[in-house]
């Protein structure tokens, strides 16, 4: 998971990227980059550490030019600590490309194996970021000539791509001279999406991975990049697409209407707040099934992605609604921190449950999922210690019991605590009274009712991989050598 915005405009673009960012800081908080184009020349500044600490105004000053893109990483592939791996990445042929990507190739053993021996090309990181740009680059290459570059080069070339690489990529590049290109997996399953405003005689351009960036800079939402489509935007606004795959299938991940996404988004058509509300309405009607009737005083959210869930199920049972934990708006999220311990250490810092609102009650507990359970526990146990009588710990989503393969830090089932448990041995872990996850039926028809998209990414609660791509020996590798 990270944050990616491309803009066209018809002034200094630097300032827009920047505050871009600071909206999708939710998605990703290791590190962060920018770089703008200024004629031929590229600008790049990237820098570990979230981006009000990574930019000054002296790094502004260097991000010339009226074309730029912008990246907030979310470690899953490389290190989170190893700055080389910061997105924006470049390369100078053709043209000088610079590209950020949100997702994760699941090739890669085989893509370095043919950027070394057949594009002849060095990569210098473990980032599948890198990789993906010098595919790019290799395939327009042998495209291009003297005579300039069209858009049905650039067309051909992402038809190569996605005939190269596997896995989630929603990717903008800019091309030095000509313009911004971005293209989306045959899945779809990471979201951008396009929007326009009028600038005197012309249009200026975003490409983001949330609608909210469109919608808070002024930008009219003019549709999702369809799977398998790429977009090309020239220096002076003219805008023309083509779709890139013989067979492209909407299958979006779940996880962004879960967890990721802001609740003020609307992604594939869906907006996240409603899609979370129907979780809650769904979620009821299983709490009621395995939970003892008259057994809870009161329904409270984990701030903030749950909150629309549980206010839900608190209207659905006909229990009183009550806010008890106190949010730390200063610490990150937990779930994207890297590291078991540092995860742990700031659950503490992040949440606070204030007694009276916990003192004697039967407390039931709504949260946007539990992954690891580290959160979980220490939850559980600062409810207790409140004076709770009672703890129900909810998920609004199913459990989680798979590695997350397309851009979600997930490599390993140990770590998840739903991986080969039961629930009522999940709960035991927990430490609750009693535990409830979401039905993984449930989940896919409140996320996409009132629209047609066939199915959703899945695959970290039912262990299907919608790419039909990923193998045992392929999670086992992931499992030897990814860090959570």
């Amino acid at each position: 998971m990270c944050g990616i915005v491309g803009l066209v405009s018809t002034s200094p673009v630097n300032q827009q990227v920047y505050d871009a960012l600071a909206l999708l800081q939710h998605r990703g908080q290791d590190s962060c980059g920018i770089a703008t184009i200024d004629g031929r020349h590229a600008h790049i500044r990237k820098a570990q550490g979230q981006v009000r600490e990574a930019f000054r105004t002296r790094d502004m000053r260097t991000l010339l030019g009226n074309a730029g893109l912008g990246h907030v990483r979310y470690a899953t592939k490389g290190e989170a600590s190893n700055e080389l791996e910061a997105q924006p990445f470049y390369v100078n042929a053709p043209y000088g490309i610079v590209l950020v990507h949100n997702g994760n190739l699941t090739n890669t053993r085989e893509l370095a194996a043919q950027l070394e021996t057949l594009d002849m090309r060095h990569v210098n990181s473990g980032s599948d970021t890198e990789m993906l740009v010098n595919v790019l680059g290799s395939e327009l290459q042998q495209l291009v000539n003297g005579s300039g570059l069209d858009a049905d080069q650039l067309f051909t070339a992402v038809r190569r791509v996605h005939e190269r690489v596997e896995g989630s990529y929603a990717a903008i590049a800019l091309i030095a001279g000509h313009g911004l290109l971005g293209f989306r997996d045959p899945y779809g399953i990471r979201p951008l999406i396009l929007g326009r405003r009028p600038a005197g005689n012309r249009m200026e351009w975003v490409l983001a991975s949330e609608s909210l960036v469109l919608e808070a800079s002024g930008y009219e939402v003019v549709r999702d990049v369809a799977p398998g489509e790429a977009v090309f935007i020239t220096l002076d606004g003219e805008m023309v697409s083509a779709q890139c795959h013989p067979n492209p299938v909407l299958m979006p991940c779940s996880f962004e209407y879960v967890y990721l996404a802001r609740p003020d988004s609307t992604m594939n058509g869906i907006g996240v707040y409603d899609a979370r509300l129907r979780l809650g309405d769904q979620l009821a009607k299983t709490i009621e099934q395995y939970t003892p009737s008259g057994d809870i005083d009161v329904v409270m959210p984990i701030p903030d992605s749950a909150r629309p869930a549980a206010m839900q199920v608190a209207r659905r049972l006909g229990i009183e609604y009550r806010e008890g934990y106190y949010k730390n708006r200063y610490v990150g999220r937990t779930f994207i921190m890297p590291g078991q311990e540092q995860r742990k250490k700031s659950v503490r810092q992040k949440l606070n449950a204030m007694p009276s609102e916990f003192r004697g009650k039967n407390v039931l507990i709504v949260d946007d999922s539990i992954v690891r359970g580290t959160t979980s526990r220490e939850i559980v146990e600062m409810t207790r210690q409140a004076g709770a009588n009672k703890v129900t710990f909810t998920s609004a989503a199913p459990p989680v019991r798979y590695p997350h393969v397309y851009g979600i830090n997930m490599p390993s089932r140990a770590e998840l605590i739903a991986a080969g448990k039961t629930i009522p041995e999940v709960n035991t872990a927990l430490g609750a009274d009693y535990t409830v996850f979401q039905e993984v039926a449930d989940m896919q028809a409140a996320i996409l009712e009132g629209t047609d998209i066939p199915g959703l990414d899945m695959s970290c609660f039912t262990g299907e991989y919608v790419t039909g791509t990923v193998t045992d020996e392929y999670l086992s590798w992931v499992e030897r050598t990814q860090l959570s």
